[in-house]
């Protein structure tokens, strides 16, 4: 397979582009979602927590003050170095960083009291996977705490809305609805403690440029949206098509599950 074709190639070489701007992102690094996390998760300070694709570091640096420690993962070495150099300006020693797969995971069994994943596994070839290995390095007892992309229900709105944010962004792989999520997490043999969805309005211009979008992408996307159908539409809530002011929504899961 050649690098332009394997899925896993394809993010490192786009977000070692782009890492600088998911660091400094409003959509990643603020935001309710992330105080809903660790309300949920309530962290404890003797714990070891892994933030798998940590990206700009946002949730690892959001737990470390809670926790005795945080092994903060990526799979691309410029998006780690760039966490790496935001949670040291602000002070903290406490996150360890390193190179890893979420798909194989180089931890043993039964380690981590918290495994964290947030807007990232929507660029995995195999989320099953990933499920399976978060399971596998908890705890009994230990909690997986998911924030992704989620799509609708219907099959034919899910794939359009996927369809849409796959032009943007070519890793961005598959994105998933709740019942889809709730199976993965089941069949890793994870108890669900606690789901719920929320939404986040995007500037749209900002959310294409962050991906160096060319102009003729751009109206291409503008079109997605202005030709949705009504479902996808809906899905999207639009504003403001062909205005500097343009903004939509995604849909976001959150799920709280625990090793049995």
């Amino acid at each position: 397979m050649s690098e332009q074709n394997n899925p896993k190639s394809l993010s490192q070489q786009r977000f070692g582009d782009y890492a600088e701007g998911y660091v400094s992102s409003d959509t990643h690094a603020k935001g309710a979602d992330l105080d809903r996390l660790l309300e949920l998760a309530r962290p404890q300070s003797d714990w070891l927590v892994l933030d798998i694709a940590t990206g700009g570091g946002h949730t690892a640096l959001k737990f470390a003050p809670h926790v005795a420690k945080v092994v903060a993962s990526d799979l691309t070495p410029q998006m780690l170095a760039a966490a790496e150099k935001h949670i040291r300006a602000q002070g903290v020693e406490n996150v360890e960083f390193k190179q890893v797969d979420a798909e194989d995971l180089p931890f043993t069994d039964n380690r981590f009291d918290l495994v964290t994943c947030r807007i990232a596994p929507h660029h995995f070839p195999h989320a099953d996977q990933f499920v399976l290995e978060s399971a596998r390095v908890l705890k009994p007892g230990g909690l997986f705490l998911l924030q992704d992309h989620v799509l609708p229900e219907d099959e034919d709105t899910a794939n359009y809305v996927d369809s849409f944010e796959k032009f943007r962004d070519p890793s961005h792989h598959c994105a998933f609805s709740e019942n889809e999520w709730l199976a993965m997490v089941r069949v890793a043999e994870l108890e669900v403690l606690h789901t719920e969805q929320i939404i986040k309005r995007h500037d749209f211009l900002t959310w294409a440029k962050r991906q160096d979008m060319s102009e003729e992408g751009i109206a291409q996307l503008q079109r997605q949206l202005t030709n949705a159908p009504p479902m996808a539409a809906d899905w999207l809530q639009a504003e403001n098509l062909g205005t500097p002011r343009a903004t939509f929504v995604n849909h976001h899961i959150i799920l709280l599950a625990r090793k049995k």
